[in-house]
């Protein structure tokens, strides 16, 4: 078994999560302790002007505008995320066989063989002095794959740990919403469309909080169902899996002619309803939904999701003991030691990928 840190910083640009768990690429022996480490309000303007100047990229290595800038950034701190982590709980470099680090994405289009994630792996691993798998997006993307979701193989893991043989969906809502279907040998996975992004910029915008803290303006909010299905009828959505999102693919649509918190209970409702709408495009029925991620902290969007999906049971993660906040996280370190031992992270269900494919890049301290 080996002992893995896993780091994600998602498409909320809220911070970064890190997470350790003993396994050998296969099975969860266990879970250790998670770890938190919140970008500052100038970190975070720095990585929105470095999702703006990404827009145009053609090339992977290109650091256009403030991207150097933001990548050195986002390096230094995922390394002082480890660092505090290591120090809160009594451990050393040496406890560590492998980091696994997701970096920034600032553009996803597979379309173009194009995605992008800032980051640099070969000096993160020279500052911990542990080895450091980065870059796992890379190969799929390369291959034809979508690059994403990442995250499908460790919920295949999780749900194998539960006691019920059934048709199980996971529901990780980040900045982007994704799911995998989980039917015995079946795996499907998918974004599924906007997660907390959308309505995380809005309430930026419209009342300078960078979330809807508790859903608390969505729950006095009325939900404007012509709006939501009419961003519905966007193409995206018909697709069946699998099939991945950029951060701002929706980001012309706009609820600015409503109160504040019409706004935020329609985007929510938005989100439910995306994630509803995959499920007639699965094989079976799913009888229960996972939920995951920072938006099963969002009580208004579980009510949400549970009014939708119905009659399926809806849980958090948390209530089967799962840690919900930190499986991204969790997902990197399972990933980096499959990597290490060239096992798939990637299966044709997933991402549509050819063939299995494993990915990532090996970085020696």
């Amino acid at each position: 078994m080996l002992t893995a840190i896993g780091l994600m910083s998602g498409t909320s640009l809220d911070g970064v999560d890190v997470a350790l768990i003993e396994t050998d690429g296969e099975r969860i022996a266990a879970f250790g302790p998670a770890g938190y480490r919140a970008y500052s309000g100038e970190e975070r303007d720095l990585l929105r002007q470095a999702l703006a100047d990404a827009a145009g990229m053609t090339a992977r290595t290109a650091r256009p505008g403030v991207l150097a800038r933001a990548e050195a950034m986002v390096t230094e701190a995922h390394a002082q995320a480890v660092r505090d982590f290591l120090r809160d709980h009594a451990l050393a470099a040496a406890d560590i066989a492998v980091v696994g680090f997701h970096g920034q994405t600032v553009l996803h289009r597979p379309e173009q063989r194009l995605t992008v994630q800032i980051g640099d792996g070969e000096r993160l691993a020279k500052e911990l002095g542990i080895a450091v798998v980065y870059d796992l997006r890379a190969a799929d993307v390369a291959t034809g794959g979508q690059g994403a979701p990442l995250v499908p193989v460790y919920h295949r893991a999780l749900v194998a740990g539960l006691e019920r043989a059934e048709p199980t969906v996971v529901v990780n809502i980040g900045g982007v919403a994704n799911i995998t279907y989980i039917d015995g040998d079946t795996l499907i996975a998918c974004d599924t469309g906007p997660g907390n992004a959308l309505l995380d910029d809005f309430m930026l915008r419209a009342t300078g909080e960078a979330v809807d803290r508790d859903g608390r303006a969505a729950a006095r909010g009325h939900v404007h169902e012509g709006w939501i299905a009419r961003a519905l009828d966007r193409p995206f959505f018909a697709l069946p899996p699998p099939k991945s999102l950029d951060r701002n693919d929706f980001a012309a649509l706009s609820v600015a002619d409503m109160s504040v918190d019409d706004g935020a209970a329609t985007l929510t409702a938005f989100t439910a309803a995306s994630i509803a709408r995959i499920g007639s495009m699965l094989p079976k029925p799913p009888a229960r939904w996972i939920v995951v991620g920072g938006g099963a902290s969002n009580p208004t969007l579980m009510q949400m999701l549970a009014a939708r999906l119905a009659p399926a049971t809806v849980a958090r993660g948390s209530d089967l003991g799962w840690s919900g906040d930190a499986v991204e996280a969790q997902a990197f370190a399972y990933l980096a030691a499959r990597s290490l031992k060239g096992l798939p992270l990637t299966v044709p269900g997933t991402t549509g990928v050819p063939r299995p494919t494993t990915g990532g890049v090996l970085a020696r301290p």
